[in-house]
């Protein structure tokens, strides 16, 4: 199975350990097919990048590939042959961070706590979300593509220095976005 996009490998795997000096962790989710130009400038950047799934098109892993090294899951918009060969769940690591990454918080089977995360990354929602439960921080960038209803379009990130992770939304200024036809 490939799991290459563009020039740069996908983490695949179980776990993604990297190091940086005070790294920045992009997070996108719900593009549905469409990576818009501001949520690439934002990105730009980024040490790594968390597609939170619903990603809707092979393309815009490449084009977020291009950028930094991606980790991505599944969401339940995501089919086609394109898209069989990403994961529901993905473990990054980052400087002793450990990030678990899954696309509708509802289908969380584990508890974050007893494992050991210290974030989880969702999206599903279209809502931009960052609340800490029990310790853990729980970040939901919000929907990058299609406007959904009079939900903002957004992005996120996540700042690690030593232990401590700090996270930031963005709404995109996209004056008359589309709508989203997925529910």
């Amino acid at each position: 199975m490939d799991d290459r996009v563009g020039a740069r490998r996908l983490n695949t795997g179980v776990r993604l350990h990297a190091r940086a000096v005070m790294p920045r962790v992009g997070l996108i989710s719900d593009t549905h097919g469409l990576l818009r130009t501001e949520a690439v400038t934002f990105l730009r950047g980024s040490d790594f990048i968390v597609h939170a799934g619903d990603v809707g098109d092979v393309e815009v892993l490449d084009q977020l590939a291009s950028l930094a090294p991606v980790t991505v899951v599944r969401g339940n918009n995501d089919k086609g042959a394109w898209a069989d060969s990403i994961a529901e769940t993905r473990i990054l690591e980052v400087d002793d961070v450990l990030i678990y990454v899954l696309h509708d918080l509802a289908e969380l089977d584990l508890d974050p706590v007893a494992a050991g995360f210290h974030v989880v990354v969702c999206g599903h929602s279209h809502r931009p979300l960052s609340e800490t439960r029990s310790g853990v921080l729980y970040v939901n960038p919000g929907s990058a593509g299609p406007r959904r209803f009079k939900l903002p379009v957004s992005v996120g990130e996540l700042q690690i220095v030593g232990g401590s992770i700090t996270p930031r939304h963005v709404e995109l200024a996209v004056p008359g976005a589309a709508t989203c036809p997925h529910r």
